[in-house]
Order: structure tokens, then C-alpha cells, then sequence
């Protein structure tokens, strides 16, 4: 199997050497930074995540921080959702648009200090965007990219293993909630928030220097709890629907299509970016949007779109696709048109192995 050549363009990040030490077998380039992507297998390390509790490097979710007087009215201006009411004990997740409305991230919002926020990013540059905007509008801040690096803390035993490490108190945070919490002198920002839908915590840790004492931290108090390392995991997160940026959906796609139509309010779209394409989107409907979607057969690994088609006709893609060992059918996320996005329809997914039947799915699978 090919390697990722070392490079000063790929980062290792401050917990590469515990992630090492578990045995990590496959990474991939995430920011221009190393993200673990498998342990022992998909299928095993899927199974332990919805059992057990998990420790995921995630440092690939590289902060954008935005400090300064104009902070909150420059984040305001990105996101068709509105900020108001973000706070020190709440984050948010939020769509970011360009001029045209296309997606260009799907961020976490956090309010890290007194006109100071730090935009948690999936894969993109999306710093260069912030630079341009504030400095082409004067904008009264500063931004740039700190010495944060998240660590996830993932499932059903994750409340216990963080109350060992971080105290009891940890468990009251409600969901998107956030506060900081003592580790070793520091104070860190804790959200109840990840990349599964198996609950679980991320730990923004300030200082490279805090990430490996952290990592042993974690390992030792959650022995008995049958502690792992792992990642995000494609089974669990195409079953839970949850969108991998650049891949399920791109500058191609609206928040609308991209089932994100809930954070896209009325009263910001006269001033965010893409606000009059978005509206007029809104106005006319929308005209495709992701669905989940069940293919017959044993399909091979998606790493490319796969044309869907009804009655011989283009109707949609596929975006992400695998075979799941607890619904015992291959789950995949697909980008449907309107025309056929029903639940119960029966289309035909075009993967690199030929045509497969396929079905439109009422919900995802968790």
C-alpha cells in the first residue's frame, strides 16, 4: 500500500505520537494535517464506538480565530444563521456561504473570550476567506489560525471517562453546550459535541505542548471502560447522516440542499453572503437535497460520485456509500432531485462495477 511521504505541507499534530503508539493503520490528509482513519478495521472499530468509548485525534479541525472589536459583526456577515445568541456556554453550528450561496464550510461557532470566537472548520482554506473579507472591508480585527487542537472524546461511555478526567460537572453539559475545565494548571474549552451521533465531548486543547499529558490522561483513567483510539468512521457517520464537507457536499450546494435549511434565516439574508441567492432559492424551492439511500448487491469503495438514474435519466449522485453490518444493506448518501427524493422510490446507482438498484430512504439508519 502507497504512504503519505513526510512533508512540512502535512502536519503531524500534538497527539501523533499516542495515535501511533494504538496502532493506527491508515491515515488521511485533513487541512494539510494527518486525520486517523482506521485502527483495527471499519467494521470493528464501528462496533467498539457504539459500545465502548473512543479517543479521536481531531486536530485536523483547525480553528480560525476572529479577535477583535469587529469580531462578531464580521462572523455575522458569513453565515445565514443568526449569532445573536451565541455565549461562552453555547456553540454553534453553522453554514458559511459564498456571494453565490454555495457551501463553502460547515463549521462549529465558539465564543472563546471577550471578543474572541474561534470557527472550528471541516477540510478547506477556509482561513483565506476570512483574511480577504476582513481586510477588504476593513474590518476591525485580527485573524488568524491558534495553537488549538481538538481532541474527541466518543460514545456511550464517554460521559464517564470525561467526569474521571475532568470532573463530575462535565456531564451537566447539555448538547452544543460548552465551558472551560481544568486539566493540569489549564483551563480548557470542553463542548458536548462530534463528528457521531453515539455522544461524546470535544476537548479544545490550547498548546501543543498539553496534548500528549492529555492523551496518557484519558488512556489510564478509562482502562476499565475498554478505552480506544479511533476516528471518524464511515459506517456510523453515513448510517447517522452526517455530511463530510468536499465530499457529500461542495460550493455546488446550498445549505437548503444539503437538508441545513434550519440555520438559513430569513432576517440575515439581506446582509450575509449568498443572502439574495439564497433567497431566491427559497422562492422558487428546492430542487434537489441529500437523501439517504439503500444499493442492492456488493457494491465496491466509493471514491468518486456515482450517477443515480431513473428511467435512464440523471436524477441525482451518490456520495458516500458502504455496506453496514447492523442494517445488513449498504447505506450510502446520495443528492437527489426533487423529482425522485420519496422515500420508496426505486432508482439505479451507476458505481464503477456496473448498475445497481437502489431505493430512496424514509430517515437515516440511526
Amino acid at each position: 500500500m502507497a504512504m503519505i511521504a513526510p512533508s512540512r505541507r502535512v502536519r503531524r499534530t500534538p497527539f501523533s505520537d499516542g495515535v501511533e503508539a494504538e496502532g493506527v493503520k491508515a491515515y488521511t490528509v485533513y487541512n494539510h494535517m494527518l486525520l486517523p482513519t482506521a485502527f483495527e478495521n471499519p467494521q470493528f472499530d464501528c462496533r467498539h464506538l457504539k459500545t465502548h468509548v473512543q479517543v479521536w485525534d481531531v486536530s485536523c479541525e483547525r480553528q480560525v480565530q476572529i479577535k477583535g472589536p469587529d469580531a462578531a459583526k464580521l462572523i455575522q456577515i458569513l453565515t445565514p444563521r443568526d449569532i445573536s445568541k451565541l455565549s461562552p456556554e453555547r456553540c454553534f453550528y453553522i453554514p458559511v456561504t459564498d456571494q453565490y450561496g454555495g457551501m463553502l464550510n460547515d463549521p462549529v461557532l465558539l465564543q472563546a473570550g471577550p471578543d474572541t470566537y474561534w470557527i472550528s472548520i471541516a477540510d478547506s482554506d477556509f482561513l483565506l476567506w476570512v483574511l480577504a473579507v476582513a481586510g477588504c472591508n476593513g474590518f476591525d480585527v485580527d485573524v488568524s489560525e491558534p495553537d488549538v487542537s481538538p481532541l474527541a472524546v466518543q460514545g456511550p461511555k464517554s460521559d464517564d471517562l470525561m467526569a474521571r478526567v475532568f470532573g463530575e460537572e462535565v456531564r451537566a453539559l447539555r448538547f452544543f453546550g460548552c465551558r472551560r475545565f481544568a486539566f493540569e494548571g489549564q483551563n480548557f474549552m470542553v463542548s458536548r459535541s462530534g463528528y457521531s451521533k453515539q455522544g461524546g465531548f470535544e476537548i479544545y486543547v490550547e498548546g501543543s505542548e498539553y496534548g500528549m499529558p492529555l492523551w496518557r490522561a484519558l488512556f489510564a483513567a478509562g482502562e476499565d471502560l475498554e478505552v480506544q483510539a479511533g476516528g471518524p468512521n464511515l459506517i456510523e457517520r453515513i448510517e447517522s447522516g452526517l455530511l463530510s464537507y468536499g465530499n457529500d457536499m461542495t460550493r455546488d450546494n446550498s445549505p437548503m440542499e444539503c437538508g441545513l435549511g434550519k440555520y438559513v434565516q430569513v432576517s440575515q439574508l439581506a446582509t450575509c453572503f449568498g443572502g439574495r441567492a439564497l433567497q431566491e432559492e427559497l422562492d422558487a424551492g428546492i430542487a434537489r437535497m441529500i437523501r439517504p439511500i439503500a444499493i442492492d448487491g456488493e457494491i465496491p469503495a466509493c471514491d468518486r460520485s456515482w450517477p443515480i438514474y431513473a428511467a435512464g435519466c440523471v436524477v441525482g449522485q451518490v456520495t458516500s456509500a458502504t455496506w453496514s453490518p447492523d442494517f445488513e444493506t449498504n447505506v450510502a448518501i446520495g443528492m437527489v432531485a426533487s423529482s425522485h427524493w420519496d422515500a420508496g422510490t426505486v432508482v439505479e446507482v451507476e458505481t464503477q462495477d456496473g448498475l445497481h438498484r437502489a431505493v430512496v430512504q424514509a430517515s437515516f439508519w440511526n
